[in-house]
């Protein structure tokens, strides 16, 4: 996955935190539309695509689909609960492989044997969806979120693991950016200020942002 897309001046690998690493481009064109194709047979699949309603009534402006385990606030399931309880798709074992080259990508060969992700949440964004900060902890294991980028760019927020205040870092992250948080990051508050509309590769056939998180929940089965 070294190809790059083309851009006028090559934006470089970070580190905005320590466990934290942003790599630009990581995906070639032609994996990003296979993503995308596969996300849309995900999105209407047994389980539907669906605006997560929170504890409080509010409802998130992102849709979510999930694979292997339902994530609902603020808990996994095997079963979508809150979308109709049809049985949630197996995570694929393609998803493995991508997420074992992200570590792989981010830490080093070493790291990424062990990882084996078992739930996936593919979030879709509008021009006008947001994600406000928040920490992914509803997993019973400390091991890294991958997370893929397709589609339209947004502005995202990494911030520190105590408060979803300042210090944090405002990064754009665009169409094929890897991002990993792990180790000393893995429960920073993070969050999406807002999708950038218009700015995906006509290529990907989409409007919007399409966001792939892989995780390991430590759950049994």
């Amino acid at each position: 996955m070294t190809e790059h897309s083309a851009s006028l001046l090559p934006r470089e690998r970070s580190e905005p935190a320590p466990g934290a690493v942003h790599v630009p481009d990581w995906l070639t064109l032609q994996e990003q539309v296979d993503l995308v194709a596969a996300c849309r047979g995900w999105a209407t699949g047994r389980v539907p695509m669906r605006s997560v309603v929170l504890p409080n009534g509010g409802r998130m402006s992102v849709k979510t689909v999930c694979l292997g385990w339902h994530w609902q606030p603020y808990r996994y399931s095997r079963t979508a609960d809150d979308a109709g309880g049809a049985p949630v798709a197996p995570f694929p074992d393609s998803l493995t492989r991508l997420g074992q080259d992200a570590i792989a990508e981010a830490f080093g060969a070493d790291d990424a044997a062990g990882y084996l992700p078992d739930a996936a949440l593919i979030n879709f964004y509008d021009a006008a969806a947001k994600m406000g900060m928040h920490q992914d902890r509803e997993e019973r294991v400390g091991a890294p979120v991958v997370s893929l980028s397709l589609g339209d760019s947004c502005l995202f927020r990494f911030g520190n693991t105590e408060t979803r205040n300042r210090p944090w870092q405002d990064l754009q992250l665009q169409s094929g950016d890897l991002f990993v948080f792990g180790g000393a990051s893995r429960f920073a508050y993070h969050g999406v200020r807002k999708t950038i509309a218009g700015t995906a590769d006509p290529a990907l056939g989409l409007r919007g942002r399409l966001n792939i998180t892989l995780r390991v929940t430590g759950l049994p089965g």
